[in-house]
């Protein structure tokens, strides 16, 4: 709280007046930065391409405020989150199944989208490089294979769809 009073020239104190914790600080943080995410994309088309279209647009969202990977989880919720959860079930409404899987879906793919994220916040390059893998044959096998062209949007596109598509079509419908 103090570093940021200095950067808005005031006092920690001053900030207190508006604020009762570094909580309170980092929930209008996170449901400001979610404003991003806006406008939504429209769900007039399939809604498994709408979905990630609002994956990527998180993806990108995390790419460009890396300290959101920290704090999402555990600040409230706020008016652009429920937004947001709001969007993602106006896009799965023409599919028919309960509605906790598609809450489950939705928490699924933020998942997906945050570990994709920090992944990338946080790659470094893994080598086998001097170790003898000798004992290790099924690893000797795969890295003696050609590698294939897979990039990593093609894995995040992938990985989403049969993620959606495998919680939310082999569910069956609500049972009324």
């Amino acid at each position: 709280m103090r570093a940021v009073a200095i950067a808005l020239g005031t006092s920690a104190g001053a900030l207190y007046r508006y604020l009762s914790s570094r909580d309170d600080l980092l929930d209008l943080m996170t449901d400001r930065v979610l404003g991003e995410l806006r406008p939504y994309p429209r769900a007039d088309g399939d809604w498994l391409d709408t979905m990630l279209l609002l994956a990527r647009g998180q993806l990108s969202l995390y790419r460009r405020h890396p300290w959101l990977l920290d704090v999402i989880h555990r600040t409230s919720v706020g008016p652009q989150t429920l937004a947001w959860f709001d969007t993602c079930l106006r896009v799965l409404e023409p599919v028919r199944c309960a509605v906790t899987a598609k809450f489950e879906a939705i928490a699924m793919m933020t998942g997906v989208v945050s570990l994709f994220a920090r992944s990338e916040a946080t790659s470094r390059s893994f080598t086998f490089a001097g170790i003898d893998l000798a004992s290790y044959p099924h690893l000797a096998t795969a890295f003696s294979q050609p590698s294939g062209p897979a990039a990593q949007n093609d894995l995040f596109d992938r990985a989403l769809r049969i993620l959606l598509t495998g919680l939310l079509i082999a569910e069956p419908p609500d049972q009324a």
